[in-house]
Order: C-alpha cells, then structure tokens, then sequence
C-alpha cells in the first residue's frame, strides 16, 4: 500500500505540476502564500520551507521572524485554472517556529485546539458555511464598481442574473478541487450570489471557506468582474453574511443534538450548547464580525440577526433551529460574516458552545414572534438583548469576556485586539461623505 506521499508524488508527475502554493491564514484571515518549484518536495515535506513572519499581520516581530510550513498533507489539491506549462498545486499549512515547536498565532492550530478540546469531551463540530458574496462588473482602471445593473431577486436566473456563468464555473473549480457543492444561487441583493458545501469537521470546513474565497476572485476576474466578501458594500441593500449551520458527532458518530425523546427531539447538549453561545455571542462578536464594515450589515430590517434569542422556524433571531431531525439535527448561527477568519470564528463558537455544556446551561425560551417587529419594550420585556452595534463595542465585550483568552492564547489574543483597536482609531479618525454632506453648512 502506498503512503500518501507516495500518491501525491505519483499525481505531482502524472499531472506535470511545476509549482506548489504552500497556503497559510494570517491572523486577520487574509490567504497568504509561498510559491515552491516541484523540485523542492522533499523539503515541503519535511516541513523545511521559511518565510519571513515579521511581514505577516499579527504574527512576530522582525528579531523572531523565521517561521516553516509544515504542510497538511490531506489538503493537497490542483489549482485547477493554473494550465500547462505553469500548473500548480497547493497545500494549506500549519506555522511552526524553526524549533519545530507550532507557533501559537497560527489560526489553523487555535482552531485544532479547540477541537482537542471537544475531543476531550467526546465530541466533534460539523460546520455547514453558508457563503455569501458580490460580484460586481469591473470598474476603470482597476477601481471599484459599485454601479446596480443587476435586477435579478432571490433564485433567479438568466438574463436577469447576470453573474450565473461566472457563479457555476466558480462551483465547477470547487468541485475539480474536491468539494461536495450543495447549491449556488442569486441572493436577494443585486449582484449578491451565495454558495453552500457540505458540512465537515470544523478544520475542513475552516479551510473551505478560505479556499471558496480566493477561488471566487480568480474565477470572477476571468469573466471581468470584481468579487467581494465586504459585509454591506452598498447602502440600503442586503449585506454577506456567513450563516453556519453547527452540529456535535458523539464518539459513536452519532448526532449530539438528536434527541428523541426531549421536546421537539431537541437534546439537551444541543440546548446547553445554544446556552454557552448566548452566553458568550456578545464576548465572541468580534472574532465574528471583525470589521468596521461588519457593524453596516447589522442592522434590522436586512435580514442580519441583531437580537440575542433563539427559535425553531422564525429567521428573525440570532440562532434558530432548522426543521430536519436525526442526522440532520443542527443549529443555525446567523449572525458571522465572510470578513471573519473562519478559523478563529469556528474556534470561538465551539469554545462557548462547549461551556454551555461544561456548565450545564439553560437557554431561555424560543421565541416565535418576529423580533424586526417588536417594540423595545417587548423586547426588553422578553429579555432579548441585542449585539455589538459597532467596532468599539465589540472590543470592549471581547475584553470583558474571558473566553477569548481561553480560545485564542495570550499571544493571540493581544495581536488580534492590537489590530482591531487600531483599526478602530483609524476609522474614527476618518471624515467621510456622509458627514460631509449632512453637517458641511451648519
């Protein structure tokens, strides 16, 4: 029987391959890469490949900037739009320090941790992204775009959508990549698409989305259109989010939030597991929605979650339960958006979702009344708070929770919030438009 780098030796020559994309997450969830020649494999593997993490966002400083990929082996995959004779193939790798100790501000290893922690629990995350996106035509010289010539609603087709080439050739690309695509459609915003794959493990899943995300805007500038992930692109319209579906495997494989016998067959692991994420959802927003843009998509009234309650059909929540039952028993979480870095994202929610269950949580009751058109009264008198409406706010529930340290690590931790309060500073330093317009002649 061949080892599994023997099968990827025997492809790397059958498919002609020059080059490998070593890929790697940096902390803000920007893809980043290091383009080795073929020759060198024996190197790749042995994890002997360095780059300089002085120049990577929230990695080292420039006295400690060695960094090695160690390449994920079951990741290897054929970029499949890099044609003969430059094909390439890639690996997404785990950071290591030049010890050979793993470096703690790698975001694939904070995830990994937390499933470890899971492990210990006797449990496994499934995460089921749903992904939206944008694409909007080409602008001169290279500038944005951001013109409404799409009319096209939710699930239409051509001619008034006018992105489905270029969404089906995107699904293609995943599929030649190994993904299990379940659907693709228009959303209901103009020039707003979405794609949903299969659910896997939480890493898997981390590293689909990242995949899905620089393959979107290679495939979009093949057929003159610009793809963005940016939450809320255009005033007054739908924004991206990033809707995952959430369910634990038991050590049998069996579905943890399966109960048959409990009310709605709802177990009481999937319930506690819903208490630790309304417990923790304030202190984890930041790792959900971490940028200035994030706060424009939640709002009310553009189907983005502001209210902290959960129900079983009713979308207007933060967390509801969809229909399926047995295997198919999971939760919705709809609140993150595609700005996030899905692996800090997915670690914080299995990390408070295993607290609930740690702490054996009680969740407040469903609700079924539509939370867009309650008072502020009914909802206070529901109990029902809302999140973070801004950057700054989630800043300070980031540091009021603790959990944080606990998902990210100390040094984690203080290099995502450095940049975040930086970001922040930044943006409040800025005079836009908007107050141009509204206050120039007061």
């Amino acid at each position: 029987m061949r080892t599994i780098e023997e099968d990827i030796l025997r492809t790397l020559d059958e498919e002609s391959i020059r080059f490998i994309y070593l890929q790697f997450t940096d902390l803000l969830g920007t893809l980043k890469a290091v383009s080795v020649p073929v020759t060198e494999i024996q190197n790749i593997f042995a994890g002997k490949v360095m780059f300089d993490g002085s120049s990577i966002q929230g990695f080292v400083r420039i006295g400690e900037s060695d960094m090695c990929l160690v390449p994920d082996l079951s990741t290897f995959a054929i970029l499949p739009w890099k044609d003969y004779p430059k094909k390439v193939a890639r690996f997404i790798c785990f950071v290591h320090r030049p010890s050979g100790e793993p470096f703690e501000g790698d975001p694939r290893r904070i995830l990994c941790h937390a499933e470890q922690e899971a492990s210990k629990m006797g449990y496994t995350l499934n995460v089921g992204p749903e992904m939206e996106f944008f694409l909007f035509p080409n602008g001169k010289e290279g500038k944005h775009n951001l013109e409404l010539d799409d009319t096209a609603d939710y699930f239409d087709l051509e001619p008034l959508d006018k992105g489905e080439d270029a969404r089906q050739s995107i699904v293609v690309a995943l599929q030649d990549m190994g993904f299990n695509i379940e659907a693709s459609h228009h959303e209901a915003a103009p020039h707003q698409h979405e794609i949903d794959f299969r659910y896997d493990r939480a890493l898997k899943s981390a590293d689909n989305v990242m995949t899905l995300k620089a393959v979107t805007k290679v495939i979009a500038t093949q057929f003159g259109l610009q793809a963005t992930f940016m939450p809320k692109p255009i005033y007054g319209i739908n924004g991206s989010g990033m809707h995952v579906n959430l369910s634990l495997s038991d050590e049998k494989g069996g579905n943890a939030f399966y109960g048959p016998k409990e009310e709605h067959q709802l177990s009481q692991v999937a319930k506690q597991f819903i208490s630790g994420l309304i417990e923790h959802i304030k202190g984890i927003t930041l790792l959900l929605n971490p940028t200035v843009n994030s706060y424009k998509r939640l709002v009310p009234h553009h189907e983005a979650p502001v209210n902290i309650a959960w129900s079983f059909a009713n979308r207007s929540p933060l967390i509801r339960v969809p229909a399926r039952r047995e295997n198919g028993t999971r939760i919705e979480l709809r609140s993150p958006d595609t700005s996030a870095n899905p692996y800090l994202a997915f670690a914080a929610i299995l990390m408070a979702g295993l607290d609930g269950i740690k702490k054996n949580l009680t969740p407040p009751e469903p609700l079924t009344d539509n939370l867009y058109e309650m008072t502020e009264e009914e909802r206070q008198r529901n109990g029902v708070d809302s999140l973070p409406a801004d950057l700054g706010s989630a800043i300070k529930a980031f540091e009021d929770d603790p959990i944080n340290k606990e998902v990210l690590g100390d040094f984690a931790y203080q290099k995502f919030l450095q940049a975040k309060e930086a970001e922040w500073i930044a943006y409040r330093k800025q005079v836009h438009p908007w107050e141009i317009n509204r206050y120039f002649n007061v």
